[in-house]
């Protein structure tokens, strides 16, 4: 694939790599290693370095996960899925008396607080691990 290069000068063609040029990823093995919490490379190192924030490379094989980005799509798939697992919770929990509801609200709120801690790194790394194997990463925008 050829593309005008606009750092070159004077409307310079480069030469740019083709993603079918490049071995393949496995996808489902990278998604199951971000669920892990791992390398999408290698499984051994660890993918965050805090609660969040991706490890700049893997400690294993030196794969580089920081520039991956996963923005807002790991908060928006854990929103989704704690809606789904908390909100049958409601109906059961649905009564007329005040105090019984303050309880079951009350109930409510720490398992949704619990299962979105629990699931927002997961999800993170799922999102790392679907971008690292589909090599979305490595395109430059511009």
């Amino acid at each position: 694939m050829r593309r005008l290069d606009p750092d070159a000068g004077d409307g310079q063609i480069t030469q740019m790599t083709a993603s079918s040029d490049l071995p393949g990823r496995d996808m489902w093995l990278a998604v199951r290693r971000g669920l892990r919490l791992r390398c999408p490379s290698c499984g051994k190192g660890k993918l965050l370095s805090g609660y969040l924030k991706p490890a700049e490379t893997c400690s294993s094989c030196g794969e580089k996960i920081g520039e991956l980005r996963a923005d807002d799509g790991p908060a928006w798939a854990t929103i989704l899925l704690v809606g789904h697992l908390v909100s049958p919770a409601f109906f059961v929990f649905a009564t007329t008396d005040a105090e019984t509801s303050l309880r079951a609200f009350l109930f409510i709120a720490a398992g949704v607080i619990a299962a979105t801690l629990a699931i927002l790194p997961r999800m993170k790394g799922l999102f790392v691990g679907l971008i690292w194997a589909s090599r979305a990463g490595e395109v430059k925008p511009g």
